[in-house]
């Protein structure tokens, strides 16, 4: 019988192929146009402001990302918890839960707002800004940084609200969210020149959008499983939270640590024209990991509940399926970006010749890491949904971090750029090794 695509989908459901893509999908769309928040912003700046420009933005972001990870943290270690909670049927409880990390993240988004605003400075010339590109990179932070607070929420609630059965509302308020990003780049640098400030209040006010309005539906009655509530102060709750949530978190802040280290690599092997190659990248990387991310966010509480629920069957279904969708995600991420690479060269970088051809051939090599990060995403993101941290995080840590950075500290030695880009490749197929030995050992213990 063909399944109603009108009938709402709730946890406990059974999940075939129909549900499970039609569940996930809302949540792989959402981080698509959160992603598309700098990639807006770099085509802006590339085009309207010029390529110094540009190679600031890239070359601030892994700092700003940083900033907003936290909302990661609390966003999967928190889903996974509270739908855990749910499965196990005790509503009062996932809703206290839920209110405790939302007020405990936004608190510290304004910690790391402040810390950001101090250290952007002393932060980017220590990574060997100077001179223009030390200039640029702190009025394009600074102005970001007011938003953190925002961006935390966002990020959060992109998690939560797959937890809330709400996808399609998550997904609603991140598109317009990423309008609003859009239509203000538009306005605030081609049409005033503002420049790089323009760009990022474009960026600041969008992650606003996405941050509050979620804050104003949650704490209103809703439809959905979840609402702000008031709480009280529990460690264990918190301590559980981190500890699920410390595998993405790491992975980000790692994700960022590491794109710092390829700047300075890339600056001593290639120069600014390098780090603006880089960017290009790193804008595609964006889009297509979060094709991975986002499925892996949206499957999450749909595993942690069946795991609170104890449906082993189910968790091996929902581990077989996702392990085919990921893999035909896979081949069509690295076809996707074997034959968009001219065009988004051109997009990015058309105007100088040099800098496109560089491009074009980091294009060459990178694409083959598509194959393979989404195997080793959604190999992290599901022992967080089984609310084991440490495996999680142990992925997390090898594949963005140990493995990442021994790579591409070791291969330019060797190949020179081509090592750069090499790197990331050999980085993702370790990484899929180490997640793949882990299922295999942890099945018996979950049972999936």
């Amino acid at each position: 019988m063909a399944e109603n695509a009108k009938q709402p989908i709730q946890l406990s459901d059974h999940f075939t192929y129909g549900r499970l893509l039609r569940f996930t999908a809302p949540s792989v769309v959402m981080l698509i146009f959160t992603s598309l928040y700098g990639v807006v912003d770099g085509f802006f700046v590339s085009n309207f402001v010029g390529k110094e420009a540009f190679t600031a933005v890239n070359f601030i972001m892994p700092f700003l990302m940083i900033m907003g990870a936290v909302g990661f943290l609390f966003g999967t270690g928190g889903g996974a918890l509270i739908a855990k909670t749910m499965g196990e049927g005790d509503r009062a409880m996932a809703n206290r839960q839920f209110s405790l990390v939302v007020y405990v993240s936004l608190g510290l988004g304004v910690v790391l707002a402040a810390l950001g605003l101090l250290f952007v400075r002393p932060c980017a010339a220590f990574l060997g800004a100077q001179g223009e590109l030390l200039e640029n990179s702190v009025r394009y932070g600074r102005v970001i940084l007011l938003a953190i607070p925002a961006y935390v929420l966002q990020y959060e609630f992109q998690c939560l609200f797959a937890s809330a059965e709400k996808p399609k509302l998550g997904l609603y308020v991140t598109v317009a969210a990423g309008l609003t990003n859009m239509v203000l780049d538009a306005l605030f640098v081609a049409v005033f020149s503002w420049g790089l400030e323009g760009a990022a209040a474009a960026t600041a006010l969008s992650q606003c959008v996405g941050g509050i309005l979620p804050l104003i539906y949650f704490g209103r009655p809703n439809t959905s499983l979840l609402r702000l509530t008031r709480t009280r102060w529990m460690g264990r709750v918190l301590l559980q939270v981190c500890t699920n949530g410390s595998s993405e978190l790491l992975s980000n802040i790692s994700m960022s640590l590491v794109g710092m280290l390829y700047n300075v690599q890339l600056l001593r092997y290639a120069g600014e024209e390098g780090v603006a190659s880089y960017g290009v990248l790193m804008y595609v990387n964006l889009v297509f990991q979060s094709v991975f991310i986002g499925y892996s966010v949206g499957v999450s509480p749909v595993v942690s509940f069946h795991y609170g629920a104890g449906h082993r069957g189910e968790l091996h279904g929902l581990l077989r399926r996702s392990g085919l969708v990921i893999g035909a995600s896979a081949v069509l991420m690295f076809l996707a970006a074997s034959f968009s690479a001219g065009p988004l060269s051109t997009v990015f970088v058309g105007y100088d010749a040099e800098l496109f051809a560089l491009t074009l051939h980091a294009f060459s090599i990178y694409s083959f890491s598509f194959l393979f990060s989404g195997f080793a995403v959604f190999g992290s993101a599901f022992f967080t949904a089984l609310n084991d941290g440490p495996t999680s995080a142990l992925i997390s840590f090898l594949r963005t971090l140990v493995f990442q950075i021994a790579a591409v500290l070791l291969f330019p030695l060797f190949w020179g750029v081509d090592g750069i880009w090499l790197s990331i490749v050999a980085a993702e197929v370790m990484a899929v090794a180490v997640a793949a030995a882990l299922l295999f050992l942890k099945q018996k213990r979950y049972g999936y």
